[in-house]
């Protein structure tokens, strides 16, 4: 498990940076994190590093984003914040598109998670008694 920490948003690109370089080839990384803690930010931030000059924040009404990255082909950003259940997921296309060899970025996934690969890049976010953001990925 590695842990990054961004003492303030001016952090955020050379985490973003990171956990890219991180990634590898893998193709699913999931956000764990409360409400408020900075998915979207981080998310938004490790688009930009892909190459994607306008990232457009989240699709939590959308479901997903879709972009093509002059560096990594083509990417999705998901949010599962307004899925009930997985079967709403399921029956919204979420599997397909998570195996479609496009790299996935996923906010809410606990209600995937039994679709998620099992080289699925795990990374959470908590935020310190001072504001800073602990980011844990494995």
């Amino acid at each position: 498990m590695k842990e990054l920490i961004a003492h303030s948003l001016d952090d955020i690109p050379f985490v973003a940076k990171e956990l890219l370089e991180y990634i590898g080839n893998r193709k699913v990384i999931a956000f764990y994190a409360e409400m408020g803690s900075g998915k979207t930010t981080l998310i938004s931030a490790i688009l930009r590093a892909m190459g994607i000059e306008s990232p457009e924040g989240s699709p939590t009404y959308s479901l997903v984003n879709s972009y093509e990255s002059p560096y990594f082909g083509e990417v999705m950003h998901f949010d599962m914040y307004r899925l009930n259940s997985l079967d709403e997921a399921m029956d919204a296309g979420v599997e397909e598109l998570l195996y479609s060899g496009a790299t996935c970025f996923v906010e809410w996934a606990e209600i995937v998670e039994p679709l998620l690969p099992d080289d699925v890049v795990k990374v959470k976010i908590a935020i310190n008694g001072i504001g800073e953001r602990l980011i844990q990925f494995d």
